[in-house]
């Protein structure tokens, strides 16, 4: 069972590499034959790879009843694939084996619209295309062949290749080319085979398996000949100087995304003005990289200080970014100033999460369904995991924030972070944003958030707070509370927001685990879901000084993708060679 299912997920990553481009959520790649599109008289063996005539005079055949079946264009038989070609693989191929050519090897292999006739072989109908065997000729969607190659035959290995660059369609045979056989092709069409006389039996190829003939090359030449008329493409003269256009809208990402030194080194390079004080672009790198190393409490007082009103003003992204900072105090990024033995304040870089995630616990007894901790762990600790252990505990016992609960928590995690409060400019790289999935944990509504206390939990609270006047538990529990009051006051406003309730729900959902990190929601607690919250905060900032919120050169690339898309649709095979990232590199 174990061969065979990692065998079957070498085939599907095989098929999937060579038509890197094709989306198969909007068109699926043909993989197997279809089991519904074809002639009765196919039978369809080993995965749907295998074909095999079974005509209505097979056994009597065998019997010397009928010595004669086969020869009829009645008795023909075919079947294709379950889905067509997509214009995004730019260079198709798939291969068929002969097994046995039967009686008289009367097959045909090729190409069919979804109107073709499944009892006729490929080529004798409107808009199909076939090369048969038992002559070598090509049939274009006529009765009439035109000769093309040689014949075919037991342990022959035919491939059709279709070229959706420039519409046209070859054949190999045992790995050779045997040249064009059809041009000016429609779109939209299938893998077919077709079979007439008993005894044949294929086996196709389409992809899971290296092919006998090198469609890679092939199809690295595309690649090379679509970059190179990409590049002489002639650029309109009325435009002015498109290396100064280029420069302008490198210098704008840059500073855009906050890259202050690199953008003062460009410009200069360049001889141009930034498009912004670099004063105001460092001030935005302060905030960015408050938010990327999770320090989202002074990120939030940061921007109210620089950009008075910005928040205010837009609630919704206030909540965004304080949905994130609670995130961040289970997380154990987002801290407060500490105190040292001297009584003086200062930056930790050393962080305590409020929920422990395996550290052990010592000195611990269980006490009426609660866990009663000794005093010298108690400090920064959280309930979480004790509430977990109490056997009553259901997330129906989360409450409202607003009942007067006192909650202690009961272990700590130390994570060593960061917190250097300026981060240097680095190299740009692409971005990467993880695509957690949520889950709701069993949260019935909203309003269902912070974790209760159970009447009979007895949790020693004098030592909790030793060496703090607030507990780890009891900042964020009070932030949390301040949190839901926020979204009470934006439902009023503005109505239910569910993107609003969502993110509210997960973010309070974690503390309904021991470990939140392996938890279903520990996609929350990863450093990249910062990204799109700094990405958000960053446009908003850039948008409230009259700043594009969107840098010229991502618009470009994302109107150079959408065109890419728009390309396959309308069925322009050299979208799949026409890839943003081939041309970047080759420049």
């Amino acid at each position: 069972m174990d061969s065979n299912y990692h065998h079957a997920s070498k085939a599907v990553n095989r098929i999937k590499s060579l038509y890197p481009n094709v989306n198969e959520n909007e068109t699926p790649l043909p993989r197997s034959w279809s089991s519904k599109d074809k002639c009765t008289s196919i039978g369809l063996t080993q995965n749907n790879l295998r074909v095999h005539y079974k005509g209505i005079y097979l056994l009597l055949y065998f019997m010397n009843y009928f010595p004669g079946s086969g020869k009829s264009h009645n008795d023909a038989a075919s079947v294709r694939t379950s889905h067509p070609i997509p214009a995004a693989c730019g260079l198709y191929y798939f291969e068929v084996k002969i097994i046995s050519k039967g009686r008289d090897g009367y097959m045909g292999i090729g190409l069919t619209s979804s109107s073709f006739k499944m009892n006729r072989l490929p080529g004798w109908d409107k808009q199909s295309y076939g090369y048969h065997g038992d002559d070598g000729h090509s049939f274009s969607s006529s009765g009439n062949g035109q000769p093309y190659g040689p014949t075919f035959t037991t342990g022959d290995i035919i491939g059709c290749g279709v070229n959706l660059v420039d519409n046209t369609c070859f054949y190999t045979k045992n790995g050779h080319h045997l040249g064009i056989a059809f041009k000016d092709l429609p779109a939209q069409l299938y893998p077919t085979v077709g079979l007439q006389t008993p005894g044949e039996v294929v086996d196709a190829n389409f992809g899971q398996e290296p092919f006998k003939f090198d469609i890679e090359d092939m199809m690295n030449d595309l690649r090379a000949s679509t970059r190179a008329s990409i590049l002489d493409f002639p650029l309109p003269q009325d435009q002015g100087d498109w290396t100064a256009t280029l420069h302008k809208m490198v210098s704008s990402y840059l500073v855009h995304h906050g890259y202050s030194s690199t953008a003062e080194t460009f410009a200069k390079s360049t001889q141009q003005n930034l498009c912004e004080e670099i004063a105001s672009v460092k001030n935005r790198q302060k905030i960015i990289n408050l938010v990327m190393s999770g320090r989202m409490g002074l990120a939030i007082e940061q921007t109210l200080r620089l950009y008075p009103g910005l928040l205010e003003n837009n609630q919704n992204l206030l909540f965004m970014l304080k949905c994130r900072q609670f995130i961040e105090m289970v997380n154990g990024s987002d801290f407060e100033a500490r105190h040292s033995n001297n009584g003086t304040t200062r930056n930790s870089p050393v962080q305590t999460s409020v929920i422990q995630s395996t550290k052990t616990y010592t000195n611990c007894t269980q006490h009426n369904n609660a866990l009663i901790t000794d005093s010298t762990y108690c400090d920064n600790q959280e309930l979480n995991k004790a509430r977990l252990n109490n056997s009553n505990y259901t997330t129906s016992n989360i409450t409202e924030p607003n009942r007067n609960t006192d909650i202690q928590l009961n272990n700590q995690i130390n994570t060593a972070i960061n917190t250097s409060d300026y981060i240097n400019d680095v190299e740009m790289e692409n971005g990467h944003i993880s695509n957690g999935n949520g889950h709701k944990n069993g949260l019935s509504e909203c309003k269902t958030h912070l974790i209760d206390v159970d009447e009979d939990m007895d949790i020693d609270e004098t030592a909790c707070k030793k060496g703090s006047s607030k507990s780890g538990v009891e900042r964020m529990l009070e932030f949390g509370r301040e949190l839901f009051q926020l979204s009470q006051r934006l439902e009023q406003d503005s109505g239910i927001n569910e993107t609003n309730q969502k993110m509210l729900e997960d973010a309070f959902s974690l503390l309904a685990y021991s470990n939140p990190w392996s938890s279903p929601l520990g996609w929350q607690l990863c450093a990249s879901r910062r990204e799109t919250i700094c990405a958000a905060l960053n446009s908003a900032i850039l948008e409230s000084m009259s700043y594009s919120w969107r840098p010229p050169i991502e618009i470009c690339l994302a109107h150079a993708c959408q065109l890419l898309q728009l390309m396959a649709s309308t069925s322009l095979g050299s979208c799949a060679f026409a890839t943003i990232e081939d041309i970047l590199q080759s420049q």
